[in-house]
C-alpha cells in the first residue's frame, strides 16, 4: 500500500486528468442510460402474469387496458365520437365503451342497469383505453387535450406518465435540499472550510461514474435511479472523512504533507476497505432476489460503493495534496463539543438502556411481521391532477381494476360458459368477450379485422373483465384467486391472467418469498466479514443484534401507528440499513477492544464515546438527512417510504450503537474476551 500511496502521489496530477476525463465521459454516459417506470417488469419470468403478458404480447397487438376516461355531461353520441377521436391518437392501442358491450340500437331503459352505469352514469361516460406507457407522458398529454378541464383520465397510464414526469424533478429538489445541509455538517465537524468541497468533489464524481456505467446494464428502475445517488452519498462520506481524519493527525506529526499522506492511506486502507466490504455484500444480497428490484438495486450501490472506495483512496489524495495551501489558510477551529461528559452519561445509564431495549425487543420484533403491506404503486396525492381525477372518477363510478383472461381458441360454449361464470363474481360488473357478447349475434366474418383482433388472436380468445375493486389488498386478491380458480376448473392450466392487481398478486407472492432468503443470507455474510475482521465468535452476534434490533424498531413503527407500507421498502431496507450503519458498530467496536486492553470498563466507555461519537453522530446525520431529503421531497411513494425508512433506520442505529452497544460489551466483558483470538482485557490486578 505504502509504495501504491507514493505513485499516487508522485503522479497526483495525472490521477486528476484521468478521474477528470472518465467524469466527463461518465457524465455523458448518463444521458443515455434507460430509466423503467414499471414495477411489473421486474417480477421473475416464471410470474404466471409474466408469463401471460408475453402471451398477450405475442397474440394481440392491442395491450390492456390501462386508463380510465370520464367524461361528463356527454350524450351517447357525443361519447362515441369522443371515443373517435381518442382510438385516433398516436400510441392509443385501442377504445373500449358501453358499446362493445350492449347493443346501442336498443333503448337502454331494456339493458342490464348495472352494466350501463358501469360505462354511463349521470349523463357522464366512463371509457376503457389502452396505450403504451413507454411514451406515457405525451399521451396523457393529448388525452387532456381533446376531454377538456371538465374531463378527468386516470390508472396505471396516468401513475407511469407522472413517475416519468417527477423522477428527474424531485432528484433536483432532493439534491438541492441535501447538499446544503451535508455541507452544514460537514463544515461544522471538519477543521477547514475547504474540507467539505473535497468530500463532495470525490464522492460527487464517483456517483457520476457510477451512474455513467450503469448504460452498461441496458437500464435502472426508477427506484434505483431516485435512490442510488443519494445512498452512495451518505454511506460512502465516511470513507473520505477518515482519510482527511488520518491526514490531519499525521500532519501533526511531520511537516512533510506527502509523508503525511502516505501514512494516512496506509493506515486508512484495511479499515475503509473493512467498512466498504460489510456495506457492499449486503448491498449484493439483494442480487438474490427473485423480484428483480433487488438485483437492480443491489448491483448499482454495490458497484457505487466500490467506486467511492476506489476514488477516496486515490482521487481524494491527489486532489488534497493539490489543494493544500488552500485547506490550510482555510482551517477553523473545531466546533464538535468534546464527548467526555457524553461517555460518563451513557456509562451511567447503560443498564436502565439495556432494560428498556430488552422490554422493546420482542414487542418489536412481532410488531415488524404484523405490518399491513402494499406492493405496487401507491395512489397518487390529492395535490396532483392526476390524485384529483382518480378521486373523481372512483367517486362516481366506483373503484375499478380490469382483469385479462385469455383462454385457448376454440370452443365458444366454454368460453360463453365462462364468461356467465365471471359476470356471477359480486366484484365483477361486466365481462367483454367475442363469445359472450359479440359472437352472440354478429358472425366472425362479418367484423373489421381490427375489432376482431382485439378479442381473438390466432391461438387465444381474450375476455376482459371490469370489478369494483382495489389494484390490490384482500379484496383484489381475493377476486384475482376466485378468477383464476374459475378458469382452471374450464381450462385447466391453458387459461392465463393479466393486469395490474394480478400483478400485484404474484409481486406479493415473489418479494414475500424473497424477504426469508434476503435477510438471512445478509446477516449471514456480514457475520462472516465480522467474524473474520474481529476473530472472535461474540462480536459478531454483539454488532448484529445492535443494528437487527435498530431495524426491528424502525419497521415497527407503521405497525403501532396504523400506517401500511410498501413491502419493497420493508424487504430492502433489511439489508441495506444493515449494511449501511453496521460500520457504525465496527468502528466503536474497535476503539473499544483497542482501548480496552490497557483502561477497566468505564475509562474505555468514555474514551471510546470520546473518540468515536463524533464520527457515528457525522454519518448518521447525513444518511438522516439523506432519508429525509427523500421521504419529503419524492413524489412516488415507494421511494418516498424507503427514504423515510432509511433516515429514521439510520437515527436509530446509532442511537443503539452509542447507549446499547456499551452496555453489551461491558456486560458481556469476560465473555468477549475468552471468545477473541489474542484478546486480553486490563484487570487490576494485572501489571
Amino acid at each position: 500500500m505504502q509504495k501504491a500511496s507514493e505513485w499516487i502521489l508522485r503522479h497526483r496530477k495525472l490521477v486528476l486528468i484521468l478521474f477528470a476525463a472518465v467524469t466527463g465521459l461518465s457524465t455523458l454516459l448518463c444521458l443515455g442510460t434507460r430509466i423503467n417506470f414499471s414495477l411489473i417488469d421486474y417480477l421473475p419470468a416464471d410470474a404466471p402474469s409474466t408469463k401471460a403478458l408475453q402471451v398477450m404480447e405475442e397474440e394481440f397487438t392491442q395491450p390492456a387496458p390501462n386508463a380510465r376516461v370520464y367524461l361528463p355531461d356527454v350524450s351517447i353520441p357525443q361519447a362515441l365520437s369522443y371515443k373517435e377521436r381518442l382510438s385516433s391518437l398516436e400510441g392509443v392501442g385501442g377504445v373500449s365503451w358501453l358499446d362493445d358491450v350492449l347493443d346501442l340500437k336498443q333503448p337502454l331503459e331494456t339493458a342490464d342497469q348495472s352494466i350501463v352505469e358501469a360505462y354511463y352514469k349521470d349523463s357522464g361516460a366512463l371509457l376503457s383505453l389502452s396505450a403504451d406507457e413507454g411514451d406515457a407522458v405525451r399521451v396523457v398529454h393529448q388525452i387532456r387535450e381533446i376531454i377538456g378541464e371538465e374531463g378527468a383520465v386516470s390508472g396505471e397510464l396516468v401513475n407511469t406518465a407522472n413517475a416519468q414526469e417527477t423522477t428527474f424533478s424531485s432528484m433536483a429538489v432532493i439534491l438541492a435540499l441535501l447538499i446544503p445541509i451535508v455541507l452544514l455538517i460537514l463544515l461544522l465537524t471538519s477543521r477547514s472550510w475547504f474540507e467539505p468541497v473535497l468530500f463532495l468533489c470525490t464522492i460527487g464524481c464517483s456517483i457520476l461514474i457510477n451512474m455513467g456505467t450503469n448504460l452498461f446494464l441496458g437500464e435502472t428502475s426508477f427506484i434505483t435511479f431516485s435512490v442510488g445517488p443519494i445512498l452512495q452519498l451518505a454511506v460512502s462520506m465516511d470513507y473520505a472523512i477518515f482519510l482527511l481524519n488520518s491526514f490531519a493527525r499525521h500532519r501533526t506529526q511531520t511537516d512533510d504533507s506527502l509523508k503525511a499522506m502516505t501514512l494516512a492511506m496506509k493506515e486508512s486502507f484495511s479499515a475503509v476497505l473493512a467498512s466498504a466490504l460489510t456495506t457492499i455484500l449486503g448491498f449484493l444480497v439483494l442480487v438474490l432476489m427473485r423480484f428483480k428490484i433487488g438485483p437492480d438495486l443491489g448491483i448499482v450501490l454495490a458497484k457505487g460503493i466500490l467506486l467511492s472506495l476506489v476514488s477516496v483512496m486515490i482521487f481524494l489524495p491527489a486532489l488534497t495534496i493539490c489543494c493544500q495551501k488552500l485547506l490550510d489558510k482555510t482551517r477553523h477551529r473545531s466546533f464538535v463539543p468534546k464527548m467526555g461528559k457524553l461517555g460518563k452519561g451513557i456509562f451511567r445509564i447503560r443498564i436502565p438502556a439495556l432494560i428498556l431495549i430488552c422490554l422493546l425487543i420482542v414487542p418489536c420484533f412481532l410488531a415488524q411481521q404484523k405490518n399491513d403491506f402494499t406492493y405496487g404503486n401507491a395512489e397518487l396525492s390529492m395535490a396532483t391532477r392526476a390524485g384529483q381525477d382518480t378521486q373523481r372518477i372512483d367517486g362516481t363510478f366506483g373503484q375499478s381494476v380490469q382483469i385479462v383472461v385469455m383462454v385457448p381458441r376454440g370452443s365458444f360454449g366454454k368460453e360463453r360458459a365462462l364468461a356467465a361464470a365471471f359476470e356471477t363474481l359480486p366484484a365483477v360488473r361486466s365481462v367483454i368477450s367475442y363469445a359472450g357478447t359479440i359472437g352472440t349475434t354478429i358472425p366472425e366474418e362479418f367484423l373489421p379485422s381490427d375489432t376482431l383482433s382485439q378479442m381473438v388472436s390466432e391461438h387465444y380468445s381474450r375476455m376482459i373483465l371490469d370489478a369494483d375493486t382495489p389494484t390490490e389488498g384482500p379484496q383484489a386478491f381475493a377476486l384475482v384467486e376466485d378468477v383464476r380458480k374459475l378458469a382452471a376448473d374450464t381450462y385447466g392450466g391453458d387459461a392465463l391472467l393479466c393486469g395490474v392487481s394480478v400483478n400485484n398478486y404474484d409481486m406479493r407472492d415473489t418479494v414475500t418469498a424473497d424477504n426469508f432468503v434476503v435477510s438471512t443470507l445478509a446477516i449471514i455474510a456480514i457475520g462472516l466479514v465480522l467474524l473474520l475482521t474481529f476473530r472472535s465468535l461474540s462480536i459478531p452476534l454483539l454488532l448484529l443484534l445492535t443494528i437487527e434490533t435498530s431495524i426491528w424498531i424502525n419497521l415497527s413503527v407503521p405497525y403501532f401507528t396504523g400506517d401500511p407500507i410498501c413491502y419493497i421498502g420493508f424487504l430492502v431496507i433489511n439489508t441495506v440499513q444493515l449494511g449501511a450503519t453496521v460500520d457504525y458498530a465496527i468502528l466503536f467496536t474497535q476503539h473499544y477492544l483497542r482501548l480496552r486492553r490497557t483502561l477497566p470498563k468505564r475509562e474505555t466507555v468514555v474514551e471510546t464515546v470520546r473518540q468515536t461519537a463524533a464520527s457515528i453522530l457525522t454519518s448518521a446525520m447525513i444518511l438522516t438527512a439523506a432519508g429525509a431529503a427523500i421521504g419529503i421531497c419524492s413524489d412516488q411513494q415507494v421511494v418516498s417510504e424507503l427514504g423515510v425508512l432509511l433516515g429514521r433506520g439510520a437515527a436509530l442505529s446509532a442511537v443503539m450503537v452509542l447507549l446499547v452497544l456499551p452496555a453489551l460489551l461491558c456486560l458481556l466483558d469476560r465473555v468477549v474476551e475468552k471468545t477473541t483470538l489474542q484478546l486480553t482485557f486490563w484487570k487490576k490486578d494485572r501489571p
